[in-house]
């Protein structure tokens, strides 16, 4: 794909949607718009940013990603298929008996999966840890994790922030869906951690705020990580991005689309 064609980076960020509705449909499932709101972050980071290849995944200067909030993997494993990690097969294995996939993420390094993920708080940790093995081992590789909002209620990842600051963890890069809403409601009325941007700055690190769906934005913030210090894109987003009756709305961080609903939001989707 080619470098600054948003249009194509649109239109696969529209299949993978298409492919999380009907693995979550069939599935029933829940989680779909927690998947929604990472999906151009995803896109982003697999078809530009990322330095792996399903040709060759056991490779040491690979760089890694950490999906910390492991309850989204449905888009995650509907990237990873687009990128060839998954075959289709194996894709359709997700959350069914003797399938491959699990509903939360599973170590598993020939299908890309760095660690096994969902317990939140952990993912920023163990990225620290493997960023400080990095610099130890002099290697080249980066640290990617995508953390959710709700997760920064968990105190091990601001114990993981001050760990990447006292190490100077340049090649370890945070990212924080800020989609507002976590389970139990939107993140201001349960813990408000306003202005976000102003705390990860105080911990040390180097930040930029861009709009989490637009893939300018998104290849901008890549492009201008400081070389000396820990790096966070925090993304505003929005839960359930691109189906307007499951944009904004708690109800989706659990609940699958019956019949009526998956023919809607197949509809809105194939615009």
């Amino acid at each position: 794909m080619k470098s600054g064609n948003y249009s194509n980076y649109k239109e696969l960020a529209r299949s993978v949607r298409l492919t999380i509705l009907r693995l979550i449909h069939e599935t029933k499932s829940p989680h779909i718009g927690s998947s929604f709101s990472i999906v151009e972050i995803l896109v982003a980071l697999y078809f530009k940013i990322l330095k792996v290849s399903p040709e060759d995944p056991f490779n040491k200067e690979r760089d890694r990603f950490i999906l910390s909030k492991g309850h989204a993997c449905p888009a995650f494993y509907a990237v990873l298929h687009e990128r060839g990690f998954l075959t289709k097969d194996e894709l359709n294995g997700f959350a069914i008996n003797e399938g491959l996939l699990e509903q939360h993420p599973s170590l598993d390094l020939k299908h890309g999966i760095e660690i096994t993920s969902g317990s939140l708080g952990h993912g920023l940790s163990i990225g620290a840890g493997m960023a400080l093995a990095g610099k130890l081992d002099k290697a080249n590789y980066k640290v990617y994790a995508l953390l959710s909002d709700g997760e920064l209620n968990e105190g091990s990842t601001w114990e993981a922030m001050m760990f990447a600051n006292q190490h100077t963890l340049n090649n370890l890069i945070a990212m924080v869906d800020c989609n507002k809403i976590q389970a139990l409601g939107h993140t201001k009325d349960i813990i408000d951690l306003n202005p976000i941007n102003k705390k990860w700055e105080n911990f040390g690190w180097h930040v930029k705020q861009v709009n989490g769906h637009n893939f300018n934005q998104i290849f901008k913030a890549f492009n201008t990580l400081h070389r000396d210090k820990p790096n966070v894109i925090i993304l505003q987003t929005v839960k359930g991005k691109g189906v307007s009756f499951m944009e904004d709305n708690v109800l989706w961080h659990y609940r699958p689309p019956d019949e009526e609903e998956y023919a809607r939001a197949i509809k809105e989707l194939s615009k």
